[in-house]
């Protein structure tokens, strides 16, 4: 019994020194499919590589939960919000490293769109810690069945007029696109709060935020008009001509027969780009590994799954379709992207919703 139980160990030692590592992946909701899993650990195995990819059962809220989970050390690849990489003093930017574009794992990489790789909010030394996957707009929805061509609203300020009083919905999670939406609508540039708070004028964010000033006024306009606030997901209501939305709840209704279409607002879309990134600490195969992983989520066939299933818009642009990129090119506007909010524009537009949601 004794030979057998030594034979057993000599067959089972060389599996125990060479047991497959895992790749972690920290992701939102519907990125990664089975599928997908599949697929991407048959390519590593493949190529010779001793790592299988596995998916967190924690899935990305925010900026402050992803960070923990990077610091905590429990991936080693995310897939973070452009702006989420240097909010609250670039913490989550210090447990990343730089990528490398001319990896020769990175063979997809020539076919992102060249406006996507070098935002400064996701450069660190001329770097990118960040590779462009795909995003969206905060936007605006109209139901085509109930609205008539020459109805539509032209500008973001009509959201305030009597004809929609209770006819649009807003996101309240991600409060500040509506503060963006506000200074729009007063003629500001989206992020001007931020621009104030990142230049330390005081005065001028005194001013700008005074309790009888015009921007707080505004923005409880805005709430007050709103017929409906959705947190995750976009929620459709028999009151509801119009609602916001992150994108794939539209193809789900236009499947059932809807007839939901963008509103191409003058002022353009606040927008919004989810990235792949590398923790600070993957090195040699391992890094090699994830780079494998990345030109994955890169190659065409994931990219067009994205703009079919999730009506996302994909960074790549040798596809069959870019989705709604196709008819309106000039969605992915550097300059209406989200920036890094400093902790203290983060905090007044807090205090701003605080102040239009309290019980009086």
């Amino acid at each position: 019994m004794s030979k057998l139980i030594l034979f057993s160990i000599l067959i089972l030692l060389p599996f125990q020194l060479f047991a497959v590592e895992k790749l972690r992946i920290f992701t939102w909701p519907g990125y990664v499919t089975t599928e997908n899993i599949i697929q991407v650990n048959k390519i590593l195995a493949d190529k010779g590589y001793n790592y299988q990819v596995e998916v967190l059962t924690t899935q990305a809220e925010d900026a402050d939960q992803m960070f923990s989970v990077i610091r905590n050390k429990q991936c080693d690849i995310t897939f973070l919000t452009l702006f989420f990489i240097k909010m609250h003093g670039e913490q989550i930017s210090k447990l990343l490293q730089p990528i490398n574009i001319h990896s020769p794992r990175l063979t997809n990489y020539k076919n992102l769109d060249p406006k996507l790789t070098q935002i400064s909010m996701g450069m660190q030394n001329g770097k990118p810690l960040y590779i462009p996957w795909g995003g969206g707009v905060y936007g605006f929805y109209v139901n085509t069945q109930k609205v008539k061509k020459h109805e539509v609203p032209k500008s973001v300020k009509d959201l305030w007029g009597v004809k929609w009083r209770n006819k649009f919905s807003l996101n309240q999670g991600q409060f500040w696109y509506n503060v963006g939406l506000t200074l729009q609508a007063l003629d500001y540039h989206p992020f001007y709060l931020d621009q104030l708070a990142q230049n330390n004028d005081r005065s001028a964010l005194k001013e700008l935020l005074s309790k009888q000033g015009v921007l707080l006024d505004k923005f409880k306009q805005l709430y007050n008009n709103a017929g409906g606030f959705w947190q995750s997901s976009t929620k459709f209501t028999e009151n509801l001509e119009i609602v916001s939305s992150w994108g794939p709840e539209i193809k789900v209704q236009n499947d059932k027969g809807g007839k939901w279409q963008l509103i191409d607002f003058e002022e353009g879309h606040l927008a919004w780009l989810d990235t792949i990134n590398f923790v600070r600490d993957l090195k040699n195969e391992k890094l090699a590994a994830a780079e494998v992983v990345a030109n994955y989520f890169i190659d065409k066939k994931v990219q067009q799954r994205i703009v079919d299933e999730l009506s996302m818009l994909p960074a790549s642009v040798n596809l069959d379709s870019r989705g709604l990129l196709d008819n309106y090119p000039n969605l992915f506007n550097a300059d209406l992207f989200v920036p890094p909010y400093s902790q203290l524009s983060y905090s007044l537009m807090q205090q701003m919703v605080e102040q239009v949601e309290q019980v009086e």
